[in-house]
């Protein structure tokens, strides 16, 4: 697994990935030298039609996954069935029934291109239960994570903590890891029991991940850094992003190898998405994103650029420190975000993804070289991190 980082005296350690490498700000050590637009790939620029194959993609996914994800839901008990249906945006808090968001669909699209990628379209065909598994740990994260964050609003509607009650919301997303556990166990393609085991350890990997953050909030902005920080964002974004891209290659009968670089692949790319997310949520519009501009600052947490900005060692670094130990108010928002961004910390943010994205690119010629059997895979991690919301 290689050598552990420690978050600085709170006792949480995190595995580092194989090749992790030290990232200060202004450029990821170990990258490429060149720094151009996170959309790097392999044979050059792409344009609408490539964004248009991803949305593509992920509307196909999202028709060929959500009559799995219904049928299990509709196996819930009624009160864990209420709570998740209203979380997908499939009913209101009342029980009628609402066509709300029920999110992109990034993760189930990856195990089904990656599928196709390998194994034609007859292996995404018997990848939509795994598609659908990886979706409803996706899910149970979330509802855990609105919790634990305190947050409010997701997918422009009020999350389920705010309209169950805490234990509700908790409870809820217990069931969908063992709804996602169920589909693979009752799943006959000879990958489900292998399939079953990575989820596994990807939802343990989660965990970690969690914990992580959850005990940054504790540490001062000086304890954290950049490589312990990368590390948690591999945990809680790349690991299951990696599972997906691997999940499916596994019911494409792919090699060990080519499950590794899937899996490197989605790592990569996942963390790259974490990169632009946290971008998004300091600089983004509310309007597009559906959840208050600048809760991460609001709550204080070591965010990707927010570490960056802390360890730059710059004025605007010292400024942000004074700034982030005041108690939260709704006006020094604007005032962090400024401090952030002249400290470096979006600059580095953007050009880290781009580096992420180059990574991911090498392992994706690893796991898939004809370009065009991996064009769906590569279409849709450079949509999910040229995205403003």
């Amino acid at each position: 697994m290689g050598e552990s980082l420690t978050l600085s005296g709170k006792g949480t350690t995190l595995p580092a990935h194989a090749g992790q490498r030290r990232a200060e700000p202004g450029r990821s050590a170990g990258a490429p030298e060149r720094q151009g637009s996170i959309g790097t790939q392999r044979d050059g620029e792409r344009g609408p039609a490539e964004e248009h194959e991803a949305v593509m993609l992920l509307k196909r996914a999202r028709a060929e996954v959500d009559p799995v994800l219904r049928a299990a839901l509709g196996s819930l008990p009624a009160p864990m069935r209420r709570v998740a249906l209203h979380h997908f945006g499939w009913e209101q808090a009342d029980g009628t029934p609402a066509d709300g968001g029920s999110g992109k669909a990034i993760r189930p699209a990856l195990v089904l291109a990656a599928a196709a990628a390998l194994g034609g379209q007859k292996a995404r065909a018997g990848a939509a239960r795994a598609a659908a598994a990886v979706e409803l740990v996706h899910n149970f994260t979330l509802l855990h994570d609105d919790v634990m964050d305190r947050d409010t609003t997701r997918r422009h509607r009020p999350t389920a903590w705010t309209v169950f009650g805490d234990a509700d919301a908790i409870l809820a997303g217990d069931t969908l890891q063992a709804l996602a556990l169920r589909l693979l166990a009752q799943d006959p393609h000879p990958a489900s029991r292998a399939a079953a085991a990575r989820l596994a350890d990807c939802v343990v990997e989660l965990c970690a991940g969690q914990h992580a953050d959850t005990a940054m909030e504790r540490c001062a902005p000086g304890e954290v850094t950049l490589d312990e920080v990368l590390a948690m964002a591999e945990a809680k974004t790349g690991a299951l992003i990696g599972s997906a891209c691997a999940i499916g290659g596994l019911y494409a009968g792919a090699s060990d190898e080519e499950v590794a670089a899937l899996d490197a692949f989605g790592r990569e790319a996942g963390l790259a998405f974490q990169l632009i997310d946290d971008v998004i949520g300091i600089w983004g519009d509310p309007r597009r994103t559906g959840k208050p501009a600048g809760a991460d600052l609001a709550a204080r947490k070591k965010s990707l650029p927010v570490v960056a900005a802390f360890t730059s060692g710059t004025p605007a670094a010292a400024e942000l420190a004074e700034l982030y130990a005041r108690t939260s108010e709704k006006e020094d928002l604007d005032d962090i975000a400024l401090a952030v961004e002249r400290a470096g910390g979006r600059d580095w943010a953007q050009g880290q993804a781009a580096d992420r994205m180059a990574r991911a690119m090498q392992q994706l010629t690893r796991a898939v070289p004809d370009p065009e059997a991996a064009d769906g895979l590569l279409a849709l991690a450079e949509f999910v991190t040229r995205r403003s919301s």
